[in-house]
């Protein structure tokens, strides 16, 4: 699944609703006793018969067991068992705290399933188990990397219809085998760059939900759009005009329009938004193909990161890009000046360099203007207002750095 980003609107209307429900074939595990052979022979007769016929030598029998060898042999057999039974439930115990970190860490609502089966198999992986977190609403459909301009179009036009929601697709890096990387905007910041779309939004805020694309990545478009419209009963979709979705991308905006008209969903195509800036501020002359004429992408924003071009990244954004630091024992400070290495980091800094007119935010307060040395391992801030005191980081859990305009 790929997101596009954009402005503009085709609209078509409908009603879509009703329940998905899916069934599951289950098969009994097999009993603990299986491996138990010849359960019809008496134990002490089972060991006659091996002694008889490994140790005899002039076909006498050899005496009874003791009654506390067959006790013993009982007793061992009964242990071994538990402690197969406590195997088995460490492992099933062990999947179910898997399931719960992986939901955790998927978006910022808190999943309220009771059920981790149902946890895994539910479309929204941050919503409950009845899916009702979007019923009725509009959703945006895209990645949602850097929550760029782009993207806030797509959020716009959705406010424009109804409700607004961002459908994010998450662990494509996972699943396509692509280079791990940070993310754009931290986990812990989305939420506040979605609350400063509220003005373009009608003053509503849109709310983010996540899919597991492992789990849709399978589906032909038909099955993505009924299970938008029979699962998660949506009034209707929002995506740019360069959308791909369905197995292997076969889906695009057009094919998006038609299943939607068929299954009652308004679909809303968006135009692409384009990039309008012709030069960097910073970026060396053989790079300025970057800035020709395109769409505005995520990708952009992570390669004018890399050159410094934090002006850039701005235009990009909308927004001063926020670099997020975990507060920890890592992190040193004077009364003017705080030290952090750069394994605090919790989305991508601009390259290395020296960095003026930034800001300098504990949690969401800001403390004052500063500048910033970001360094091969460590990220150097030096306060040009204000001044930090030892009570300042106590009950915070994080520090941001806002990039102005490249010095």
């Amino acid at each position: 699944m790929e997101g596009g980003c954009g402005g503009g609107g085709l609209i078509i209307r409908g009603v879509g609703g009703g329940f998905l429900l899916r069934s599951r074939t289950r098969t009994s595990p097999p009993s603990a006793f299986s491996s138990w052979t010849n359960r019809s022979v008496p134990h002490h007769q089972q060991h006659q018969s091996f002694m008889s016929s490994s140790f005899t030598t002039d076909n006498a029998l050899p005496p009874p067991l003791p009654l506390s060898t067959l006790l013993g042999d009982r007793l061992r057999s009964i242990v071994g068992l538990k402690q197969k039974g406590n195997f088995i439930k460490r492992k099933v115990l062990k999947r179910c705290l898997t399931i719960t970190r992986v939901c955790n860490l998927c978006g910022p609502h808190d999943a309220k399933l009771g059920n981790t089966q149902v946890k895994e198999d539910g479309f929204l992986i941050d919503c409950g188990s009845d899916q009702e977190c979007v019923v009725g609403g509009i959703v945006a459909l895209g990645k949602f990397e850097s929550l760029h301009v782009g993207h806030r179009e797509l959020a716009i036009q959705a406010s424009k219809a109804g409700s607004p929601f961002l459908l994010s697709f998450v662990g494509m890096a996972e699943v396509l085998g692509w280079e791990p990387r940070a993310p754009l905007v931290a986990k812990c910041d989305r939420k506040r760059v979605l609350t400063s779309w509220a003005p373009y939004c009608g003053n509503v805020v849109p709310v983010e939900f996540h899919v597991e694309f492992s789990n849709v990545r399978h589906l032909t478009p038909r099955q993505f759009v009924e299970r938008l419209s029979k699962e998660l009963r949506v009034s209707g979709v929002v995506a740019g005009e360069n959308y791909r979705f369905g197995y292997k991308a076969s889906g695009d905006a057009s094919e998006l329009v038609r299943l939607c008209n068929e299954y009652g969903l308004m679909a809303y195509i968006v135009s692409s938004v384009m990039d309008k800036a012709q030069c960097f501020c910073n970026g060396p002359s053989g790079n300025n193909s970057l800035k020709e004429r395109g769409q505005v992408s995520s990708t952009r924003v992570r390669k004018a990161l890399a050159l410094g071009d934090v002006k850039y990244v701005s235009e990009l954004l909308g927004r001063n890009h926020r670099l997020v630091l975990m507060v920890n024992e890592e992190l040193h400070w004077t009364s003017n000046s705080l030290s952090a290495p750069k394994l605090c980091m919790l989305n991508q800094s601009p390259k290395d360099g020296l960095y003026d007119n930034c800001t300098l935010l504990v949690d969401n307060t800001t403390v004052g203007l500063c500048r910033v040395s970001i360094r091969a391992t460590h990220i150097h801030i030096e306060l040009g207002e204000g001044s930090l005191s030892d009570d300042l980081f106590q009950g915070h859990e994080y520090v941001g750095i806002e990039f102005g305009l490249c010095s």
